[in-house]
């Protein structure tokens, strides 16, 4: 009779069925209460008339259709007076157990589900209106939730009947569940969980007459002693056991889980409930002293087992890592400590959102379960690092002992009819057949029939009228229970994690487990656990039923991003560290730069000299390295305790350096590094101190000094982690060479590349600052007003090198890019005025060797001053980059000297003379690695981008040429400049004009580059024009003119020095070297005159 039944079919089926219900209306109601996720049809005020007309007519009729499943399996296993007890039949008691508390908690979350008419009445009217019916169940649906309007008093009513049953299951729980609910203390005596407690029993294999129940959870059996007894609260005032176990679960805390985050308190729930039924006042007043007693004791009793579950899975961990053959006798061990913690960890999760009204509310704060959950990892990991030992053990044991026993107890029956015969012969042979041989091949193991098989021999032998009885044999259930446990460590691991370690309703509460974090972030001691956080939420893809698919996005984007939340407070925490490290590195470092040296100097000179010693109130100033020096082992200095932070920290990366989070795989260093550049690309910003305001800057050596010194630093981080510093310094200097970092933010390169424009070269415009070429820098002017900064602190070799070594090829080709737009900017400005004077330019371009005419044309002129101060500015501009461009060249030597040689050896091979296109791509690569070129490509660029449709190539010639007679003639207006004399100490004018020179090779060579024109034939033209003007000047009588004749003379001689296309004996074709070599004499003398 049992056999037709067909119970443990349908009570795994209805039991899978009414988990996915559940869920799927958890779903409905969060939809429905949620704003955001609301449908728009409940919004809709369009809709509302619909809606209250749906409500109002909401059917009521007496109709219930056919008898629910549930109802019928319930009826059947009553008619059957089925036997139940957890401790014999446990997976027959535990499925109908659940079945009936899922019944139950689906009806309470439909009476929670505020919106239910008016859902189900619009889809009615949706279907009848694209079906042109009504749908079947719409009545019997509208009846149900009439009927449980009061959804416990309609629930009790229907179990009336099985509270025999019920009753029965649930009593069958006090052989457990006061076993499970022991307190802290007598955890400890009994020294539960320790493998090292009895060493000579380290070996033996953990067995048991109740293997299933010793990680059966906590909470389940909680909600099954609670709802059961609530449906069939009669057993409570007849039945003095019942009451004990009711009590003992209503005093293990205030709220217990439907679904997900849906939690009921427990004690009010009750007491409303038990208030409307006569005869229950001692139940109400039971449930009211169990209500005190769980605020007054139950915070402490369950932070107790938390502390002692930390203690005792931290020894299992390490005792398994280092003996991993353990975890096959001993793996009912991991699972029973899995178990233990996941119930506190889920008490504490309900209770945390509902803290009571309490003396002491830190019972219901843990900062150290980070440390729990970690362990809790740590034990499922070793399980999964190490499945291949525990199969081995476990297929030996099925095959070599628990095929023997089950034989010998199946010899030893009295009666066996032939369906259970079957079975548990199948049992035997199927078991018996098993060898290592199997697994060594790598053949996937399925028992899944088998404990479908055994769950059916509970049924069969669980009825009333069963030929063989399973209550008379306890040891056929013993070791059954024990062979079912077998099969599931070796192809149900994961199943059997679920059950213990699943920790996945903290998808559902976000908050609690945020808090939970950043309470274990603050300990110095929790933050090398830290990683359990994020890795928690690998394990959320379990909350995933296939009756609600929809709520399997939802839970993909809340998993991914409270991981990323807590892999970046990490990261955050641990890059603050190491870049507070490095600071204090980067200040001990800049106390040994040569700057700080004076003040050492000065004090032993006046040392050596006896001067009096300083007053007693002066505080004297540590010499660099004090900060070493150590008095007291003991005593930790602030760097000592930021160590201990960065190697807690960083420990906590090195535990998993990957895993998955619904199909992404996570790589937690990698947020590390992530942070880590965004942080240091800002910190070396910020050190560069710019100012725009003030216009002030920090030298380049002491930003180069200050970085070097991080970079150094951050290799520190190799000895605690393995992550690729140099890839990150790599990343993030390379950032800086660009205008703008990776995230649109400001880089050095831009900063510096604003401030020599602006400061520096645009004072260097106004003759305040002078271009030196005797020692390569710029030199403040001597002026009354006193300047912002020194010129030669930012310009000299070594701050142009260090320049260079910041910003690189690429940051010095931005910064020429910006410097060609100020040129091009007075090239057009220079072009304008070439063509307001055309007409006296061609004639004065004729006639240059007729004085007389010259002179007249001179007069009608205009605009020579200006010619002049706009060349001088393009020759500061050009005399800047090439500075920068030798720098350059010296850090590219110094870095790369192996690539440096191949490319001047191309620049030395090529020449204008030849393809113009492919010499100025191979002058382009030498310019980029800062070699000087005869014409510099990115001028020629510049000025090429210059060039308009409506402009022929003859005009452009035509205005390039007249330029050049345009400075030519302009010449001798210098000399009336009181500044335009030559110092020999800085090799150049006081007003700057010899970088006239630079500017007229550069710009006349990219000029006619540009317009394939021959350089070398018009400058021998500029030179005879300006030759003659110059002659000119110095027949001139006027001491005006005569007083800086010689300084304005040896600008000949510059530009022929500095063009490749000038030679001097072009010059003296035109121009008296004698003229020369006298000039250089005059201005000598007058430089030893103000010396003397």
């Amino acid at each position: 009779m049992a056999y037709q039944h067909k119970l443990a079919e349908k009570l795994t089926v209805l039991c899978d069925r009414g988990r996915g219900v559940l869920v799927r209306m958890n779903h409905i109601k969060k939809t429905c209460a949620d704003p955001k996720a609301k449908p728009s049809f409940l919004t809709d005020k369009a809709m509302e008339p619909a809606i209250k007309y749906i409500n109002k007519k909401f059917p009521n009729i007496d109709f219930r259709g056919s008898t629910d499943h549930v109802y019928e399996l319930l009826n059947t296993i009553d008619a059957c007076q089925c036997f139940f007890n957890i401790t014999i039949n446990f997976d027959f008691t535990k499925n109908y157990l659940d079945l009936v508390v899922t019944y139950a908690s689906v009806i309470l979350m439909l009476s929670r589900i505020d919106e239910k008419k008016a859902l189900v009445g619009m889809y009615n009217c949706a279907h009848e209106m694209s079906n042109g019916t009504s749908n079947p169940a719409y009545p019997r649906l509208g009846q149900m939730m009439a009927d449980y309007e009061h959804p416990m008093k309609k629930l009790t009513e229907e179990f009336g009947p099985h509270t025999k049953a019920v009753t029965e299951a649930l009593l069958s729980l006090q052989l457990v569940y006061p076993r499970r609910n022991l307190q802290a203390e007598q955890w400890r005596s009994a020294q539960l969980l320790s493998l090292l407690s009895t060493p000579a029993t380290m070996l033996a294999p953990v067995s048991c007459d109740t293997m299933a129940c010793e990680y059966l959870s906590l909470e389940v059996m909680e909600r099954w002693i609670i709802l059961g007894f609530m449906l069939c609260h009669s057993s409570l005032n007849t039945n003095q056991a019942s009451q004990e176990l009711w009590k003992m679960a209503l005093r293990s805390g205030l709220y217990l889980t439907i679904i997900r985050e849906e939690t009921i308190n427990i004690h009010k729930f009750s007491e409303e409930y038990f208030d409307g039924l006569k005869g229950y006042g001692k139940r109400v007043a039971d449930i009211k002293e169990c209500r005190e007693n769980t605020i007054a004791n139950c915070g402490a009793i369950h932070r107790e087992k938390r502390l002692y579950l930390r203690n005792a899975l931290k020894e299992l961990c390490k005792v398994l890592e280092d003996e991993p053959r353990l975890l096959g006798p001993k793996a009912l061990f991991v699972f029973m400590a899995l178990s233990f913690s996941r119930d506190e960890v889920l008490w504490l999760v309900r209770h945390s959102e509902n803290i009571p009204k309490t003396k002491t509310p830190e019972d219901y704060v843990d900062s150290q379960m980070a440390e729990l959950l970690f362990h809790m990892e740590r034990l499922q990991t070793l399980l999964h690092q190490h499945k291949a030992i525990i199969d081995r053990y476990h297929l030996l044991y099925l095959s070599q002992f628990d095929a023997l026993v089950i034989n010998d107890t199946v010899q030893s029956l009295y009666v066996c009819p032939e369906e259970e015969s079957i079975l548990m012969s199948s049992f035997v042979s199927d078991l018996s057949a098993l060898n290592v041989k199997q697994l060594e091949n790598g053949e996937e193991f399925d028992f899944r029939a088998i404990r479908l098989d055994w769950l059916r021999l509970q049924a069969y032998t669980s009825v009333a009228k069963a030929t063989l009885s399973f209550k008379e044999y306890p040891d056929l259930a013993k070791i059954m229970n024990m062979t079912q446990f077998h099969t599931r460590v070796i192809d149900d691991m994961d199943g059997l994690l679920q059950e213990t370690a699943d920790l996945s309703i903290l998808c559902f509460y976000p908050r609690v487990f945020e808090k939970m974090f950043f309470q274990g972030s603050e300990d110095v001691a929790m933050q090398r656990y830290l990683i359990a956080f994020p890795v928690l939420c690998s394990h959320f893809s379990r909350t995933a039923h296939p009756l609600c698919p929809e709520e399997t996005e939802v839970s993909e984007k809340r998993s991914l991003k409270l991981c990323v939340t807590f892999l970046e407070e990490i990261a955050k925490q641990t890059s603050t560290v190491i870049l507070e490290i490095c600071a204090e590195q980067c200040n001990l470092n800049d106390q040994l730069l040569p700057k700080h040296c004076a003040e050492t100097i000065s004090k032993a000179r006046n040392k050596k000299q006896k001067r009096p010693a300083p007053k007693k109130g002066e505080v004297q100033k540590e010499k660099p390295g004090t900060e070493s020096h150590r008095k007291d082992r003991v005593i930790m200095t602030n760097m000592d305790k930021m160590h201990l932070t960065l190697s807690e920290l960083c420990t906590t990366f090195t535990h998993y350096p990957d895993f998955t989070v619904y199909n992404h795989i996570i790589l937690p260093t990698e947020f590390l590094f992530s942070q880590l550049e965004i942080r240091l690309t800002k910190i070396i910003v910020q050190m560069a101190n710019y100012n725009q305001t003030t216009q002030e800057i920090s030298r380049p050596s002491d930003l180069l000094a200050a970085v070097r010194a991080y970079t150094t630093s951050l290799q520190i981080l190799n000895r605690y982690i393995n992550v690729d510093v140099t890839r990150l310094i790599r990343s993030v200097l390379l950032q800086q060479t660009q205008p703008l970092d990776s995230r649109g933010g400001q880089t050095i390169t831009t900063l510096y590349t604003n401030w020599y424009l602006e400061s520096l070269l645009r004072q260097a415009s106004s003759a305040l600052i002078l271009h030196c070429p005797t020692m390569h820098c710029f030199i403040n002017q001597t002026t009354e007003t006193e300047q912002s900064f020194r010129a030669e602190q930012f310009s000299d070799i070594c701050e142009m090198r260090a320049l260079a070594e910041l910003l690189g090829p690429y940051g010095l080709k931005f910064l020429s890019e910006n410097l060609m737009w100020h040129i091009t900017s007075q090239v057009a400005e220079l072009k304008k005025l070439v063509m307001e004077n055309m007409d006296i330019l061609m004639q004065m371009r004729s006639k240059f060797d007729k004085p007389e005419e010259m002179s007249a044309l001179q007069k009608r002129l205009t605009g020579c001053e200006n010619v002049l101060k706009r060349m001088t500015i393009i020759g500061v501009i050009l005399s800047f980059r090439a500075m920068a461009q030798d720098s350059l060249e010296d850090v590219m030597k110094q870095h790369c000297p192996f690539l440096m040689r191949p490319i001047a050896s191309l620049r030395d091979l090529v020449s204008p003379d030849n393809d113009i296109k492919v010499t100025l791509s191979v002058y382009e690569l030498a310019s980029a690695a800062g070699l000087q070129c005869s014409i510099d490509p990115t001028l020629v660029a510049a000025i090429a981008s210059m060039r308009t449709d409506n402009s022929s190539k003859e005009e452009e010639c035509k205005l390039a040429s007249l330029l050049l007679i345009f400075i030519a003639v302009s010449l001798p207006i210098l000399a009336l400049d009181v500044n335009s004399f030559y110092s020999r100490e800085h090799g150049g004018h006081q007003n700057n004009i010899h970088c006239l020179a630079t500017a007229i090779n550069h710009l006349s060579a990219a000029m006619f580059t540009t317009q394939n024109e021959n350089i070398q034939q018009h400058l021998k033209e500029f030179l005879l024009v300006a030759s003659s003007t110059l002659l000119q000047l110095g027949q001139n009588a006027e001491k005006v003119e005569v007083k800086n004749r010689d300084s304005i003379y040896l600008l000949l001689h510059l530009i022929v020095q500095g063009s490749p296309f000038l030679t001097q004996d072009m010059l003296e074709s035109c121009f008296p070297y004698v003229l020369l070599r006298n000039a250089y004499r005059e201005v000598y003398k007058t430089f030893i005159h103000t010396l003397g």
